[in-house]
């Protein structure tokens, strides 16, 4: 570890130094950020998972830097060109941008124009012409045919090259025109002209232009998107002449020097030529990455609401992929999710199919007593859900989100679980897993299948991949996996086991039966003291004869649980129970080195409630019963709906048409507010009103503002609906009407450029 990572990763997170070392030796010693962070408060000052996320980020940058200094330290030892000055300025850097402004003037470039010009000995030309001299110069002296120099146009030309690249390589005229860059860039985008027929998902960019340091990600991610394309052509650059100027009036010091005119071409054609595409391409850059970031932040926001939605438990069930002409496709699974049956009901197809369905049903539900049906919310679902209500079996159904279903069906995980069975049978199985417990099932897909993000395949793939990951692991360690029945891929999110020791754990328990304890897992192959140390806490072994077994205490404080149970007379599973006896422990005699009241307050919160599941409680949710397609919506309506995406300029909502509608951020609540995030959460249920429907284009506009009056308000099922209070947060000023009418127009075409 560098001495001096802690301390600027310190400065730039405003983290105490000693907080952010004891976290940088934990990573190194191998321990993962879930274990730090649930067991290891005392070494961090309790930093929470995104602190320690975002240290070991900046630590990894921090290297990086270290590696590029030490690369270009060494390249210019190599070739001799390491002064003492160049050195300390090398070492001085803060940031790679810096770094190679140092390096840019040693770098090893290919043959430019400036590099020809100095093989003709056009430099000494060059350097007096930069000099502004009074006095005139005489280029006639550097005419040289055996140099390739056949006139003084030839001989100025040559060195207002020379003197382009020296313009171009000076750090302090780069940064000048970062800040100018910074300030007045602006946005613009047109469209390619023999493509506009074809390009009219972009039509909002044909001839559009805003300042980039104000455009948000959507739009960027959008103008980037039409260009790569070949719809748009895009430029992102201050005001071309006034930049030019602005260098000019830094560099020309003498008006009066002789050919003061040349030194002004000189400036123009390294900026035109040089600088202003060089420093695009890195603002371009930039705003990617920020672009990047924020729409993957979308992406992890919306998955952790997803992953930790409520799961309905262990209920005995149906799960149903409706279907109109192949029918709909129900399995019948048990309270873990183990298929018991399968077969095809046609509901819809004629009144002997469907008297057929409802015996099939009537008879299943009341024979094995179904606690609850699943149906997929695709295809037929609505018009499925009708027909199950209407047989009054008297156990809910609920519609289920089947976004990934398809492709976990194709998958080899499905195929190897239902060697025997086809898709429609693995997908309806998926549906009722979904429900017992969505994150179980959830960890089995590509997160970017799932449907909740916002560019998700126009950002950066490896960025994305890791935030992804690192919100599985995060979700699933912090609801705690059942070691006895979880799969394989949930396991391999358990902080210290990833997909090979994952793979032991099952082929052990399959092998050897159902484990008995936590200490029984060392005897899996290849999983040592560390991995152990760092899963022990997360896996859970319910019934068994330690009750700690089945909680998120570490084994490696089961001693102190023991000792104050001893100090209570009585065992640990007593102390468990008695809440009387857990309020009579006095923490601060049980505080040693090594553990402190952090981590002994955790251990009582987790006695008070042994293996409590962190996710709310599942409320059973019903769409209107008078809204099955978009044909069924009308302005005005007020329907309840539940949200499936939330984005940087709004919300969407299902409201059972099989078409999700678009609440802007402009009519998400009364107030302005500036993150959709303030309002809602993937899975919330909200009520809205339907202002717009689009039939042609099948887009559904909503508001969930409260001042807007229904025209027509159908009959509602009992929802549960629950409305989050208002934030308490002070907001900016609503913007202008302009500014919200182009928003506006924004929100509803950008819904075309998303991967749902």
């Amino acid at each position: 570890m560098s001495t001096h990572h802690p301390q600027t990763i310190g400065r730039i997170l405003n983290i105490a130094s000693q907080q952010v070392s004891s976290v940088i030796k934990l990573l190194e010693d191998g321990a993962t950020v879930p274990f730090i962070s649930r067991y290891r408060k005392e070494a961090t000052g309790s930093l929470d998972e995104v602190a320690i996320q975002n240290i070991r980020d900046q630590r990894e940058l921090l290297i990086q830097l270290d590696k590029r200094r030490e690369s270009i330290l060494s390249s210019l030892q190599e070739r001799d060109l390491l002064s003492d000055e160049l050195k300390n300025k090398v070492n001085k850097s803060s940031s790679l941008t810096e770094l190679e402004d140092v390096y840019l003037p040693f770098k090893v470039k290919r043959r430019t124009r400036a590099t020809i010009a100095r093989e003709k000995g056009l430099e000494s030309l060059a350097q007096q012409l930069y000099a502004q001299q009074s006095t005139p110069i005489n280029a006639t002296l550097f005419i040289n045919v055996d140099n390739d120099v056949k006139t003084v146009a030839e001989a100025w030309e040559g060195a207002q090259d020379i003197i382009a690249e020296w313009i171009t390589e000076d750090a302090n005229i780069r940064a000048m025109l970062r800040t100018t860059f910074a300030k007045h860039a602006i946005l613009e985008s047109k469209v390619v002209k023999k493509k506009q027929a074809e390009a009219e998902k972009f039509k909002d960019y044909f001839d559009w232009s805003e300042p980039l340091s104000k455009a948000p990600s959507h739009r960027i991610l959008a103008v980037l998107r039409g260009q790569s394309e070949g719809f748009l052509t895009m430029h992102a650059r201050p005001d071309t002449e006034t930049s030019v100027e602005q260098l000019q009036n830094d560099i020309v010091k003498n008006r009066n020097a002789s050919e003061a005119s040349r030194l002004n071409s000189a400036i123009e054609d390294a900026y035109k030529r040089l600088l202003m595409p060089s420093l695009e391409t890195e603002f371009v850059n930039e705003a990617k990455f920020k672009a990047d970031q924020e729409a993957i932040n979308v992406f992890v926001t919306n998955l952790r609401e997803l992953l930790l939605a409520s799961p309905l438990g262990q209920k005995h069930l149906l799960a149903v992929d409706p279907g109109f002409r192949t029918g709909c496709k129900v399995v019948e699974l048990d309270k873990q999710g183990k298929l018991l049956q399968n077969f095809t009901i046609f509901p819809t197809q004629g009144a002997g199919n469907a008297k057929e369905a409802v015996n099939k049903i009537t008879k299943v539900c009341t024979s094995k007593k179904i606690e609850a049906i699943a149906v997929g919310n695709g295809t037929a679902g609505r018009e499925t859900e009708e027909f199950l209500n209407g047989l009054n079996l008297g156990v809910p159904v609920i519609s289920v989100n089947e976004s990934g279903a398809s492709i976990y069906s194709a998958s080899k995980v499905a195929r190897d679980e239902f060697p025997d069975h086809d898709l429609t049978v693995r997908g309806s199985v998926s549906i009722g897993r979904r429900l017992q417990d969505p994150l179980a099932e959830l960890v089995k897909l590509d997160p970017k299948s799932i449907g909740v993000g916002q560019y998700q395949h126009d950002v950066d793939q490896g960025q994305l991949k890791s935030s992804l990951d690192n919100v599985v692991e995060s979700c699933v360690n912090a609801v705690g996996v059942e070691v006895n029945s979880a799969s394989l891929q949930l396991l391999t999110y358990v902080a210290g086991l990833g997909p090979q020791l994952a793979g032991n754990i099952v082929k052990y328990r399959d092998e050897n039966g159902p484990f008995s304890s936590r200490s029984e897992l060392k005897k899996v192959p290849r999983l040592g003291a560390k991995a152990f140390e760092q899963a022990a806490g997360f896996l859970r072994i319910s019934n068994a004869k330690n009750p700690l077994d089945s909680s998120s205490v570490h084994p490696e404080t089961y001693s102190i649980v023991k000792e104050m149970a001893k100090d209570q007379s009585c065992s640990v599973k007593d102390l468990i129970n008695n809440q009387e006896s857990r309020e009579s422990i006095n923490l601060d005699q049980y505080v040693s080195e090594n553990v402190g009241l952090p981590t002994l307050t955790d251990i009582i919160a987790e006695l008070n409630k042994p293996g409590r599941d962190p996710r709310p409680e599942f409320e059973v949710f019903s769409f209107s019963d008078q809204v099955h397609s978009v044909n069924d919506l009308t302005t005005g309506m007020k329907i309840p709906g539940i949200v499936t995406n939330v984005t940087k300029f709004g919300a969407f909502v299902d409201v059972g048409a099989h078409q999700d509608g678009l609440v802007h951020i402009s009519q998400l609540a009364d107030k302005y507010i500036s993150d959709p995030n303030e309002i809602v959460k993937v899975n919330q249920k909200v009520e809205v009103t339907v202002m717009e429907v689009d039939l042609k284009r099948k887009r559904i506009a909503l508001s969930m503002k409260s001042g807007v009056k229904a025209e027509v308000t159908p009959s509602i099922k009992k929802t549960g609906v629950r409305h989050k209070p208002e934030s308490k947060k002070q907001h900016k000023p609503r913007p202008n009407t302009k500014e919200k009418s182009a928003d506006n127009n924004f929100g509803n075409s950008l819904g075309d450029l998303f991967n749902f």
